[in-house]
């Protein structure tokens, strides 16, 4: 009898090890961005990487919901009201909706970074060769104001070209434009839009035109950071950790498809935005070493320190690893 009970243990131990990982969700709605930036959520789409990596681990079919959210303003609106699971956004632009869910039941975390890169300020006035150029009258194109990735950026070069005390100095002249939009109107030459601070394949794409000159790079400016990172809830998170976990795996795997496979990257990013830039122009932009693609935040306290300066945080965190899941604490971000 002994030994039966000892075999019934064992195997009960046994069920428990190979037990499939249940989620409280079975549909996952997640949204990107128009940037060459979001091609790790592109390339998990295309390839079915978070529906491969649930699978793995046991979690059932999921249902993915994918859609295209720009500008931080929009992707914020819609992680709060529940409108979105996992989304795509600017670092800046977390950290202001971090700041002020934190403690409060819709509290944002980070699931890793997606890319470091730099925008380009480009512009067709003539007129406008350094950030001393710009009057009252011009007008730069954005994603968002004051919270989108390129409307910080743009107040950190103006606060390291001016003085901290004048960061906001082009603020009044930023009019928010989804990247694509602000493209076609820029290079339009009909609007009172002469400039976009703008990311890949935008910016790469404006300054083939040589009426462009490009004023400034992000990443000339003010150094290598990461730019854009993967957010989600903190208790969609704690209440679905299998999600989590397949979710980080098929993230470490899209950006390995990015770095050996550039022609099924391409085929990702065209199916996934509907945008047509041209095979070469992409296979181009990849190239140049100024695009990676790492889960690992680099620079995001930077990005912090200046907003809690600047007074739009009110909790400054003192460690990336406060804004990440613990998950990615192994890491060596910054």
């Amino acid at each position: 009898m002994r030994l039966l009970r000892r075999r019934a243990s064992l195997a009960l131990a046994t069920a428990a090890m190979v037990r499939p990982v249940r989620a409280d969700v079975t549909r996952v709605r997640i949204s990107h961005g128009y940037s060459i930036g979001y091609l790790p959520l592109m390339v998990m789409r295309e390839f079915k990487l978070l529906e491969k990596h649930a699978a793995r681990i046991g979690l059932g079919a999921l249902t993915l919901e994918w859609s295209i959210v720009d500008g931080g303003n929009n992707i914020n609106d819609a992680m709060l009201a529940g409108a979105l699971d996992i989304s795509g956004i600017g670092i800046p632009g977390f950290l202001v909706l971090r700041d002020r869910t934190l403690g409060r039941p819709t509290e944002m975390t980070g699931l890793g970074a997606l890319n470091s890169g730099s925008l380009w300020l480009n512009t067709i006035n003539p007129r406008i060769r350094t950030l001393a150029d710009y009057t009252p009258n011009d007008r730069i194109a954005v994603p968002g104001i004051k919270t989108s990735y390129a409307a910080v950026v743009l107040q950190m070069a103006a606060a390291k070209q001016f003085g901290f005390e004048n960061y906001a100095r082009l603020d009044p002249m930023t009019v928010g434009l989804p990247h694509p939009e602000a493209y076609a109107v820029m290079m339009s030459g009909k609007t009172e839009i002469t400039s976009h601070l703008a990311s890949a394949p935008f910016s790469y794409q404006e300054v083939k035109n040589p009426a462009v000159f490009r004023v400034m790079s992000t990443r000339e400016e003010l150094g290598p950071m990461s730019i854009l990172l993967a957010m989600t809830q903190r208790r969609f998170a704690d209440a679905n950790p299998g999600v989590v976990r397949a979710f980080l795996a098929a993230h470490d795997e899209a950006n390995a498809f990015i770095a050996n496979d550039r022609d099924g990257t391409v085929a990702a990013y065209g199916a996934s935005t509907q945008l047509k830039v041209p095979r070469d122009e992409l296979l181009g932009m990849l190239a140049d070493p100024e695009n990676t693609y790492s889960a690992t935040p680099a620079g995001s306290l930077g990005y912090a320190n200046f907003l809690a300066r600047t007074g739009v945080l009110k909790a400054k965190p003192a460690a990336w690893t406060d804004l990440f899941l613990p998950a990615l604490h192994d890491r060596e971000g910054s």
